[in-house]
């Protein structure tokens, strides 16, 4: 039997075995986290350049309201220098015509021309006295539109630097941001004329999402001190 065995050849045995590569997921990961924080510097970089730009731009904007404000400013000091002027002059000529008008009661006919003369002033001094609060009116109006433009300037500042703080300091897989940045003003008026002392207080609140303001709201609050 053992010869017969061997008579029949001798025997094949076939293993056929079918194996996949194994995958390497700490180079898959270390590439992704790669990639996304090179998207995230870069996003960075981006934000960077572009807050520098608008804040040049803003500060330029600023320097050039600031001279308005300043020339302003000169302009109402000078105004109200000429209305002091004015007035002493006023003053003057309303007792210059006191004094005519009693001296007319014996000199009437003497007098007649001149205190036309006095009159026609005093009404031309009237007339320049009315223009000139009219201008500083004007110029104080001026003067608050400025210092409104200039708050909200420093306010549009703040928000771009709120801005960059917040993608500088975010998570480098968002690929979005929303900052909301609220200001407060307060501002007390105080009138000779009333004793009673108001405060205003006004709040700005203002959200911010990927650079763009979607949405802002003005709360304005009047209260007695």
């Amino acid at each position: 039997e053992l010869q017969s065995f061997r008579a029949s050849g001798p025997g094949e045995v076939t293993v056929e075995m079918d194996a996949t590569p194994g995958v390497d997921l700490t180079k898959i990961l270390n590439d992704t986290r790669a990639q996304y924080e090179t998207m995230a510097e870069q996003n960075r970089k981006d934000a960077e350049a572009w807050y520098l730009e608008k804040s040049g731009e803003l500060r330029k904007e600023i320097s050039t309201n600031t001279e308005q404000l300043q020339s302003s400013k000169n302009e109402v000091t000078d105004l109200r220098r000429t209305l002091q002027n004015l007035e002493l002059e006023l003053q003057s000529q309303l007792a210059t015509k006191k004094s005519l008008e009693e001296s007319l009661a014996g000199t009437e006919g003497g007098y007649c021309g001149q205190l036309s003369q006095v009159q026609q002033l005093i009404g031309n001094l009237e007339e320049q006295l009315q223009q000139v609060r009219a201008d500083t009116e004007r110029q104080n109006a001026e003067h608050q539109r400025l210092l409104n433009v200039k708050a909200r300037l420093e306010l549009e500042i703040d928000t771009y630097r709120r801005l960059l703080d917040g993608e500088a300091q975010g998570d480098g897989f968002d690929e979005s941001s929303s900052v909301t940045s609220s200001k407060s003003q307060t501002q007390s008026i105080d009138s000779s004329k009333d004793p009673n002392k108001t405060r205003k207080i006004k709040t700005i609140v203002q959200e911010v999402v990927n650079g763009e303001v979607v949405s802002s709201q003005v709360q304005e609050i009047e209260e007695l001190i």
